[in-house]
């Protein structure tokens, strides 16, 4: 018989509104403008984003896919977990592959999708739950920026952190939030994280600017959810998408350039924000790591690493690191 999925909503629709109306406050009155990239994903730039995993040029969810296909027999059987978690879970589609060794390494019980969105929760349990009828599956509809302590215990627990979003934080959120991570896991549970690798920024750029433009569709998408979610009138036509490769930090920053002058009016704001022509305004940086930059910031927040893998071209990591 298979169990009923269970849900634990510690993110109701309000909170998020909040926070929007708080990020956009302070990204909009900033200079330079920002916004955060979380605010991508409504159901349209979500749709969008799984477009993109698909792009010729976007080689990043085909490697991880790839290097998941090849050794999650290994990942589970280092790391044993009774509990899998895994942080911003989505349509758990990629998981599948961890399920499917972890039922054939025989330690897990429970599976743990988290995300901030009821809807894909609701729908990858179900799926999941039928999939799985031995595994246990408890959403947490929770931002795992802020509520890492709502995680379930129970058994020796692998937090999976996949997709390469650590690249979205700054180094001293990644700090903060790989801190997180490490106090809530006990000494020897585990973390199996998915970091995206400097590379040359000739095969980098067109990942984040493709052809097809479905990137620029996607970045310009954020507009759309101020323009719903709190009144603004932003029109779409009078900004651009920019992609462009900052080899100090060593990331990609993602910004949208204003074509022309213009004052936009946010009316759950109650203010108006100008733009000069040729103002970019931040929307996301994905940064890119090292191995041993990457190894360095994990030692430096109470983990170490077991065991990494990389694609043939160095492109991607996939790490499994224990919780000292």
């Amino acid at each position: 018989m298979t169990a009923t999925p269970t849900l634990e909503v510690h993110l109701q629709p309000e909170q998020l509104r909040e926070a929007l109306r708080k990020d956009a406050t302070i990204g909009l009155t900033s200079n330079p403008k920002w916004l955060p990239p979380k605010w991508f994903y409504d159901a349209r730039g979500s749709e969008l984003y799984e477009v993109i995993t698909t792009l010729p040029e976007y080689y990043q969810t085909r490697t991880e896919r790839a290097l998941l296909v090849a050794h999650a027999a290994e990942i589970v059987a280092l790391a044993s977990p009774e509990i899998l978690v895994e942080l911003g879970s989505g349509s758990s589609e990629k998981t599948r592959i961890l399920l499917d060794a972890a039922r054939q390494h025989g330690t897990l019980h429970t599976y743990v999708p988290q995300d901030v969105s009821v809807s894909a929760l609701e729908g990858a349990a179900e799926q999941i739950g039928s999939e799985f009828p031995n595994l246990t599956v408890h959403g947490v509809v929770s931002d795992f920026t802020d509520s890492l302590h709502h995680l379930p215990g129970g058994g020796r627990r692998t937090i999976a952190f996949l997709g390469g979003t650590l690249g979205n934080f700054e180094p001293a959120e990644r700090a903060e939030f790989l801190a997180g991570i490490a106090d809530v896991l006990g000494a020897g549970e585990n973390l199996l994280l998915g970091v995206q690798l400097v590379v040359d920024p000739s095969i980098l750029i067109p990942a984040y600017d493709d052809a097809a433009g479905v990137t620029a569709q996607f970045n310009l998408n954020v507009l759309q959810v101020l323009n719903t979610q709190l009144g603004a009138n932003f029109s779409l036509d009078a900004f651009r998408h920019v992609a462009l490769w900052d080899a100090e930090n060593a990331w990609i920053e993602m910004r949208l350039e204003a074509t022309k002058s213009m004052t936009v009016r946010v009316d759950a704001l109650d203010f108006e924000v100008d733009f000069a022509e040729g103002e970019q305004m931040r929307t996301e940086i994905s940064a890119k790591f090292t191995p041993d930059g990457i190894q360095a910031e994990l030692a430096a927040s109470g983990f170490t690493v077991q065991r990494a893998w990389m694609d043939p071209d160095d492109r991607y990591a996939l790490l499994v690191v224990t919780r000292n």
